[in-house]
């Protein structure tokens, strides 16, 4: 039995981290922001730790104080304190302001909705979303994330890397995420749009990820072996969109990309 005690331990958050409760902390954090209901209980979160409740309740009490989480009934959820963090952390972002303001005097942009987004691993998580298309709303949001493969900017970015890294994070053999009808099936399909976006310059997105809705996005130049980590996109309906919008949307893109890629340049 105590082999198996200091298995679990070892397995759990915090088991070899240098400050323990802190790594638990996160590990809350990030259960409750992937639970689709977006709560947990109590159990759950013991669960999820893999620590005992009156640990993980002791844990609990701490965020709530900090604000970091919330309480209704037998349910906790993210608190309002993340929000603020959150703002905080984007304020300080220069990329972020420079595209608002780009976004706001660009010709063509300055009509849609555009957004800045950083790669997390095979997902993307978008940083900031500039509206000047209020009937496009359907799509991600600040802070959402989204597979790489179900989405313009994911596939411009990916189309960065290496094809051994691509690889290895995509097998020809692994299904991916669907949530349209048009959505990518298999690692092979994606990868034979990762060849087309390195010859057109961009990626384009056709109602993959939400049905009636089209996406172009570009990756933002940066120095490295591993490809940048920001990229932009915009949406459009695509009952009004065209091929020359398509080429104004991307020519616009670009320069975005390149002034945010090279500040001084």
């Amino acid at each position: 039995m105590a082999d198996s005690r200091t298995s679990r331990s070892a397995e759990s958050p915090g088991g070899s981290s240098p400050a323990p409760a802190v790594t638990r902390a996160a590990a809350v954090l990030d259960a409750l922001a992937a639970a689709p209901s977006g709560r947990l209980t109590l159990s759950d979160l013991a669960r999820e730790l893999g620590i005992p409740k009156s640990s993980t309740s002791n844990l609990l009490l701490a965020l709530e104080e900090a604000r970091l989480i919330t309480r209704e009934g037998a349910d906790f959820s993210l608190g309002r304190k993340l929000v603020e963090l959150g703002a905080a952390y984007l304020s300080r972002l220069d990329e972020v302001q420079e595209f608002y303001k780009y976004c706001e005097q660009a010709p063509t942009l300055s009509g849609e909705t555009v957004r800045i987004a950083m790669r997390d691993g095979d997902h993307v998580i978008y940083l900031a979303r500039y509206e000047g298309h209020p009937a496009v709303r359907l799509t991600s949001n600040i802070g959402d994330k989204m597979p790489l493969s179900l989405c313009a900017v994911g596939k411009a970015l990916l189309a960065q890397l290496h094809d051994h890294d691509i690889e290895a994070m995509f097998p020809d053999d692994l299904e991916l995420p669907v949530m349209t009808p048009k959505s990518l099936r298999s690692a092979a399909e994606l990868k034979a749009q990762v060849a087309e976006i390195r010859r057109r310059g961009f990626a384009f997105e056709d109602e993959e990820s939400t049905l009636g809705v089209v996406c172009l996005a570009v990756p933002v130049p940066t120095h490295g072996a591993h490809g940048p980590s920001l990229g932009l996109s915009v949406t459009s309906l695509k009952a009004t969109y065209s091929e020359e919008q398509g080429d104004l949307m991307v020519k616009e893109l670009k320069e975005l990309a390149h002034s945010l890629g090279n500040p001084m340049g």
